[in-house]
């Protein structure tokens, strides 16, 4: 049943969660290189690694995997991961400025989702560590979804919400996310500080790029 907006029809924003919620890029760099490694296989370049973030890991993986054994290594970087993230030590933190940018939102009536590459393990997981299990309203993934930049994920976000294409603005760093949105005929705003550079995010359809998390708010409500 889709959710009811407080004030006329819903407007949405989904964000993608590496690279533009949480700084994640060390720990999947150092976990998928370990993941080749302990098959014998020569690891991925980090540049290359970092290139492939946001899709799901199956597609990640063959990308990269240049006749390595894909399915053996994605099953050696689900342990890798599991590992470091039940370390005391694991660091992934917000960007800074994330909380205030989803409170403002927030206020403003905003419904706030979440598009991932991640499983929905991982991300709730890491929703939970940062203090905001409570703030989305619905939780796309990657292992129940086609991974980006196929549309699904952002449809089923607004069809469990209700709110159409033109109501609705994905927040992402990378080409994936900025390609997802316009397959499902929702807006894109790409973010400066994650993995894919700005003519990328541009290539790929950015209707808007924020170089600052503080500006973040206020251009999507401008989309909006």
């Amino acid at each position: 049943m889709p959710i009811s907006a407080p004030d006329g029809p819903p407007r949405l924003v989904v964000f993608d969660c590496d690279g533009t919620l949480v700084d994640s890029q060390h720990a999947i760099v150092a976990c998928m290189r370990d993941a080749f490694s302990v098959h014998g296989c020569a690891a991925p370049e980090d540049a290359a690694i970092r290139q492939v973030i946001g899709l799901s890991l199956d597609e990640a993986v063959a990308r990269l995997a240049a006749g390595a054994p894909a399915e053996k290594v994605v099953e050696a970087y689900r342990q890798a991961f599991f590992a470091m993230r039940s370390r005391p030590d694991f660091h992934e933190p917000l960007f800074p400025g994330v909380a205030a940018a989803l409170e403002a939102l927030g206020s403003e009536g905003c419904l706030l989702g979440v598009a991932t590459g991640k499983a929905r393990r991982g991300l709730l997981a890491t929703l939970e560590r940062h203090g905001l299990s409570g703030r989305f309203v619905t939780l796309q993934t990657a292992d129940l979804n086609p991974g980006k930049p196929h549309p699904a994920m952002l449809l089923k976000a607004m069809a469990e919400t209700g709110a159409d294409p033109d109501r609705t603005v994905l927040v992402g760093d990378t080409s994936y996310d900025m390609e997802m949105a316009r397959r499902a005929g929702a807006r894109a705003v790409g973010v400066a500080w994650g993995y894919h550079d700005r003519r990328e995010l541009e290539a790929a359809g950015a209707d808007r790029i924020v170089e600052r998390c503080e500006e973040l708010a206020d251009c999507v409500l401008s989309l909006l």
